[in-house]
């Protein structure tokens, strides 16, 4: 038995869960490669490449569960973690959700290849990724004002996934990811100041160009210097399409079943309620070609689906594998995630937001005076009551024209009321997994000098 004969090992697997007393089981095998390099002042930092296969079995006896992984693949391991398995499950706690789905709701493995979740092109060469992150370097140090680069970097990876379970379900497939990213530096002492540019795609060929990711870091860097911090008030703030789409994060969190079923999510009475403005939909779309967060079942053998978490503004369901959909007295969404080691749990995958009619420029011009948030550190929200307190940094905008970049200041608000008054702008980048624009969001506060 090989590494590259997955189905082979999930088998195995699965064979021995039941001679050890398994009722039912499921088990994944993950086979991996990854390569990365890093620069720094023209010069290689470090490579590396790493080979992985990682087993995982979760068995379920009766109404408890137990999970066991290795990255051993011998047979005699194979069958000690199936005892094991059955071993720890006996002294498990009952779960009356637990179980697998049944044979009539399983996907059937088809069209995986029309999701292109592999690069056929060869596994880059060391070099080539060497060479790829020395031109983004040069591209930063040759911009006025940059004094250093922190790295950087460039990678590849190959995962070959295969799940199988004892109802039936058998299939698996290749993902691929291909990086490249810059961390530039300009000023020195206390006026340093740092920023980047990366890019990250299944195929190596949709990648951007290594100097534009160096260039883009570099001026983001340089347009950085003299922060300071900006007033303390109430004004409006507009989220950076780079990092808007933490603001949706927080409601695709909330909005997970496992927190909903605990009752300790701040949207867990908002089902069919107003969340977002009127006109705007967030749609999970798991099988957008070429896109990371694209996958053709679940961790749990269903086929993954186009969904409207919200429509027209309203909230129309919760992110559920099966346990957690039993506890709601709900269907599965087929979201469920999971790694060889873990349990099945719900996870969205690529989202949209409806983007609006305004660009970035003519949000900035329309604030008036605010806050352009480009980086955020930090995170105090409240779980229950969507209260929220982030550290920000970016630039003041005076009479609708970039002023000066600010640091070290709070931005605080509640979810509820800050997802309600959203703006979007057009701005998002199509080929991400989260595909959010900028956003702004009127009369939050903001703590600075």
């Amino acid at each position: 038995m090989t590494t590259t004969h997955l189905p082979d090992l999930t088998d195995a697997l699965l064979k021995a869960a039941r001679a050890a007393g398994a009722d039912d089981a499921d088990a994944m095998a993950v086979s991996s490669t990854s390569v990365s390099v890093d620069v720094r002042s023209g010069a290689l930092e470090q490579a590396e490449r790493s080979e992985a296969v990682e087993i995982g079995l979760r068995v379920l006896l009766g109404q408890r569960q137990a999970i066991v992984s290795a990255s051993d693949v011998k047979p005699e391991t194979i069958t000690e973690m199936a005892d094991r398995a059955v071993a720890m499950a006996r002294e498990a706690p009952e779960d009356p959700h637990l179980g697998l789905a049944g044979p009539d709701l399983l996907a059937d493995g088809t069209g995986i290849e029309a999701l292109e979740l592999a690069d056929p092109s060869e596994e880059p060469d060391p070099e080539a990724l060497k060479t790829a992150a020395l031109t983004a370097e040069g591209a930063a140090l040759a911009y006025p004002g940059v004094e250093q680069t922190q790295q950087a970097s460039a990678g590849y990876s190959n995962r070959q996934i295969h799940l199988a379970a004892t109802n039936g379900f058998s299939a698996g497939y290749d993902r691929t990811d291909h990086g490249l990213s810059c961390v530039a530096i300009s000023g020195t002492g206390l006026g340093m100041e740092r920023d980047y540019d990366g890019d990250y795609r299944i195929f190596r060929s949709d990648l951007r160009d290594a100097e534009e990711i160096g260039r883009n870091a570099a001026e983001r860097a340089v347009s950085r210097a003299g922060a300071r911090k900006p007033k303390t008030g109430t004004f409006p703030v507009l989220f950076d399409e780079r990092i808007a789409s933490s603001l949706i994060g927080h409601l695709l969190q909330a909005s997970n079943g496992s927190l909903v079923a605990r009752g300790s999510s701040w949207l867990k009475d908002r089902l069919g309620q107003q969340v977002l403005p009127k006109g705007v939909d967030l749609i999970e779309d798991p099988h957008r070609p070429r896109v990371q967060g694209s996958r053709p079942f679940d961790a749990e053998g269903l086929p993954t689906q186009r969904r409207k978490i919200v429509d027209d503004g309203v909230l129309k369901g919760w992110t559920l594998d099966l346990a957690t959909a039993r506890k709601l007295g709900m269907e599965s969404t087929a979201n469920a995630a999971r790694g060889p080691s873990s349990a099945p749990s719900p996870a969205a995958s690529n989202v949209s937001l409806t983007q609006g009619t305004a660009s970035r420029d003519d949000l900035i011009r329309d604030m008036g005076t605010g806050l352009l948030i480009t980086s955020m550190i930090g995170s105090t929200i409240n779980p229950n009551t969507g209260d929220y307190s982030r550290g920000a940094s970016g630039f003041w905008i005076q009479d609708g024209e970039i002023a000066y970049p600010v640091n070290e200041c709070t931005i605080a608000g509640n979810l509820i009321d800050m997802l309600a008054r959203i703006v979007p702008a057009n701005d998002a980048r199509p080929w991400l997994s989260r595909v959010v624009p900028s956003i702004l969001i009127d009369g939050l506060t903001l703590a600075g000098e």
